[in-house]
């Protein structure tokens, strides 16, 4: 009979063999889920990871994959140094709306001033915005011993009313006879996130993401406070005989994860999205939490993981669009990835032994 038994340690081939296996896993049984849709699994599959970077019109969606992958990239990584020490910030998205919110209400307190100063403001009140917003969580965890799970996840649904109230209301575009949205900040030079090199994909959002990666990666391999982060949630009782201080752990993974998550808000309103709206988020808080274990917690590998990521929502829109293939079917295609990564990587801490029946007395 097969039994699972515990490994002495955990299995390094393992640790990375799991994520591509849990990608050609999701592949095979996404593609059974486009054939009970009445699709052809094989072209769907093409569609989503194939079109997009060698298709027809790959010149025009290789772009896409920076400015789709550097907000989730941005994400992920402070969710990553939480998640190492044992934190869990589940309300990423929350802190992604308040970051648009605060770094659009700068841009556009200054309208229609054309100076350098103003998108640099927009950046800090990003950051600042979503920090703040970490905080609740956090301080709330260090003081009175709340569950930051529960707390960060309630806020996002607070963020989202914030969001639609300042849409509706005190963001609305004046000129926008009536329609909710503020001002499109495309058309804000001063307040716009523009292309760095026309046709690129390459904007501030997604040098801010490769900074945070090397950041990162630096910070937990050569410096004390990354080290803490990796034995606190390694070890949680040898990192308070470390010297680890838990509360300031809280508080610095939240805030940094707020203030990074922030940071990917206020890069797509003042970019991509251009505005205020709505539906200004589209679930790149939570998607991050697959990108972020998707890539081992690793830095680099969140790099490739967004990549991934972003691969996934452009050829989804493709898939929508040429192949008739709903919304929620992509959106459950992603969830698998995450479901399957968890699922295979129980092997990276024990192994399948098959055991004959002992025979009855």
């Amino acid at each position: 009979m097969p039994r699972l038994e515990r490994r002495p340690q955990p299995s390094r081939r393992w640790t990375w063999a799991a994520p591509p296996l849990a990608v050609v896993i999701t592949m095979l049984v996404g593609g059974a889920l486009f054939a009970a849709l009445g699709k052809n699994p094989a072209e769907a599959i093409r569609t989503i990871f194939w079109d997009p970077l060698f298709g027809e019109f790959a010149f025009y969606y290789r772009p896409q994959l920076l400015v789709k992958g550097a907000p989730l990239v941005l994400i992920a990584i402070g969710l990553s140094l939480g998640f190492r020490a044992g934190i869990w910030n589940i309300g990423a998205e929350g802190q992604y709306i308040l970051g648009a919110l605060c770094g659009a209400g700068v841009g556009l307190a200054f309208y229609p001033a054309d100076s350098w100063v103003v998108f640099p403001l927009m950046v800090l009140a990003g950051a600042l915005g979503g920090l703040a917003w970490a905080m609740i969580p956090a301080l709330l965890k260090v003081r009175f011993g709340t569950n930051e799970i529960l707390v960060s996840l309630m806020l996002v649904y607070v963020a989202e009313q914030l969001l639609a109230a300042m849409a509706l209301g005190p963001m609305k575009n004046p000129e926008g006879m009536g329609f909710p949205g503020s001002r499109n900040l495309q058309q804000y030079p001063a307040a716009h996130n523009a292309e760095l090199i026309t046709g690129s994909g390459l904007h501030w959002g997604v040098v801010a993401a490769l900074i945070a990666v090397i950041c990162a990666h630096v910070l937990l391999t050569r410096h004390i406070t990354g080290y803490h982060v990796r034995l606190a949630g390694q070890a949680p009782r040898a990192a308070r005989f470390a010297g680890v201080r838990p509360a300031a752990l809280t508080i610095g993974c939240l805030g940094a994860s707020g203030a990074l998550a922030g940071l990917a808000g206020l890069f797509e309103v003042a970019g991509p999205a251009g505005q205020v709206s709505i539906d200004f988020n589209v679930g790149y808080g939570f998607t991050a939490i697959i990108v972020a274990f998707l890539g081992r917690l690793h830095p680099v590998g969140i790099l490739l993981a967004g990549l991934l990521m972003a691969l996934t929502y452009i050829g989804g829109e493709i898939a929508q669009s040429n192949l008739g293939l709903p919304a929620a079917a992509i959106q459950v295609f992603q969830g698998m990835l995450l479901f399957f990564l968890l699922a295979v990587d129980l092997f990276t801490n024990y192994r399948l032994r098959l055991t004959r029946p002992e025979a009855a007395t």
